[in-house]
């Protein structure tokens, strides 16, 4: 299965976005959810009017998401509550506060930091099922 891969980045006035191993489709929006849908939104588009599709399109593909820090935050700091970031990542809430605010930027290390516990976290997760 091929796959796509988008970039989404917070900026000023939005969020935009674009795939980048497919240049010339692109999205906005002012949430990160409604980026992911100008993108898909795009995508549709770019298939219908491109009579030769590039082969990434020709056969299945599904689509990965990678956001910069700021999106990142910015949406699942609205999800979790700051003590849970703080019980998955490790990192004190004031902290999580500086950064949703803008007040400082994590290192590249804290990114990873967050990076890693959370797909620790989801790993976590998939491996549960609920029965009754």
């Amino acid at each position: 299965m091929e796959k796509l891969i988008v970039t989404i980045c917070k900026g000023d006035e939005g969020y935009g976005a674009w795939v980048e191993n497919l240049p010339g489709v692109y999205g906005e929006g002012d949430t990160v959810e409604t980026t992911k849908q100008s993108i898909i939104n795009g995508l549709n588009l770019y298939i219908k009017h491109n009579k030769n599709l590039p082969a990434l399109l020709q056969h299945e593909y599904e689509m990965e998401f990678h956001l910069d820090v700021l999106s990142f935050l910015d949406y699942y700091s609205k999800i979790f509550s700051k003590p849970a970031l703080e019980r998955i990542t490790g990192i004190n809430q004031k902290q999580w506060f500086h950064y949703t605010a803008g007040r400082s930027k994590p290192t590249r290390k804290t990114i990873k930091k967050i990076d890693d516990s959370f797909r620790h976290f989801v790993d976590e997760i998939s491996g549960i099922r609920l029965y009754q």
